[in-house]
C-alpha cells in the first residue's frame, strides 16, 4: 500500500546508520514549526484553487504526521497505525447518526451533538472549564474565534452582532485614550482588546477572521504592486512621491483591484 511505502521511507530516513543526518537530528519540537508551515501551505493551495499543488501539499502534511508518529514509535509511545486507529475510533464515536442508530436534525443538530460529545470527552480526561482544550499555539485570530465560540456555547455571549459591534467602538475609544498615556503596555493591551472584539464581531457575522485577513493581505499586496508599477512608469521613486500622488495611485489601484 502507498501509506506503507511512506512509513518505510520515514523509517529509513531515521535509520541510525543509513539515515539522513538532518532527519536524525530532529525531535517533536523541531519538527512542529514545519508541521504548521505545511498546514498553511495546504490552506494556501485551497485558497488559490490549485488542486495539483493541493495534492503535493497534502503529501507534505502527511509526511509530517508520519514523522511525528515515527518519533513516538522510537520512544515506545505509539506508531502510525495507532494514530489512524485513534482518529477512526473518534470519528465513529462522534457520528452515531452515521455508524449507529442516533438521529440528528440536520447540520446544526450534528454540530450541537459534536460539541456535547467533545465536552463529555474533556470531562472524562479531567479537563475542567469550557476553554480547557483550545491550543495556545493556534494563530491568534483563530484562537480568539475559538475562545469566543466556546464561551458562547456556555451562554457567555451577545444575542446579536450589535453587541460586539458596539464593543469594537468602545475598545477603539479606549485605545485612543491609551495613546495619550504614553505607556506601551497599555496601548498593547487596548489594541489586543480591540482585535479580540473584532474577532467576536466576525464570529457573529459568520465570518472567519483568519481568512478575511488573509484576503485583505492579498488585496493590499495586489494594490501596492499596482502603485509600484505606476510609479515606475512615471519614473518616480516611491520614496520621493508626494502624498497626493500616492493617494491618487492608491485610489486607482483599488478600482483596478477590488
Amino acid at each position: 500500500m502507498a501509506i506503507e511505502r511512506l512509513i518505510a521511507i520515514m523509517a529509513r530516513l531515521r535509520d541510525p546508520e543509513r539515515g539522513c543526518p538532518w532527519d536524525l537530528q530532529q525531535d517533536f519540537r523541531s519538527v512542529a514549526p514545519h508541521t504548521l508551515e505545511e498546514a498553511y501551505e495546504v490552506a494556501d493551495a485551497i485558497e488559490r484553487g490549485d488542486l495539483g499543488r493541493l495534492r503535493e501539499e497534502l503529501g507534505d502534511l502527511l509526511f509530517q504526521v508520519a514523522f511525528h508518529a515515527r518519533l513516538a514509535q522510537e520512544q515506545g509511545a505509539f506508531a502510525f497505525d495507532d494514530v489512524v486507529d485513534a482518529i477512526s475510533d473518534k470519528l465513529t464515536r462522534r457520528h452515531p447518526h452515521v455508524f449507529g442508530d442516533a438521529k440528528v436534525s440536520g447540520a446544526a443538530g450534528q454540530s450541537a451533538a459534536w460539541e456535547r460529545m467533545k465536552r463529555e470527552e474533556r470531562t472524562a480526561r479531567g479537563e475542567a472549564g469550557a476553554l480547557a482544550d483550545i491550543p495556545s499555539a493556534l494563530p491568534a485570530l483563530t484562537r480568539a474565534r475559538k475562545l469566543g465560540a466556546r464561551a458562547s456555547q456556555a451562554g457567555f455571549d451577545w444575542p446579536s452582532a450589535a453587541g460586539p459591534r458596539a464593543k469594537v467602538s468602545e475598545e477603539l475609544a479606549e485605545l485612543d485614550a491609551s495613546l495619550e498615556s504614553g505607556e506601551a503596555a497599555a496601548r498593547e493591551a487596548e489594541l489586543g482588546d480591540l482585535l479580540f472584539s473584532i474577532v467576536n464581531l466576525a464570529r457573529h457575522l459568520d465570518l472567519d477572521p483568519e481568512s478575511a485577513l488573509r484576503r485583505a493581505n492579498e488585496r493590499f499586496a495586489r494594490r501596492y504592486r499596482h502603485v509600484e508599477r505606476e510609479l515606475d512608469r512615471l519614473g518616480q521613486p516611491a520614496t520621493g512621491a508626494s502624498p497626493e500622488l500616492l493617494d491618487r495611485l492608491w485610489v486607482a489601484a483599488k478600482a483596478e483591484n477590488p
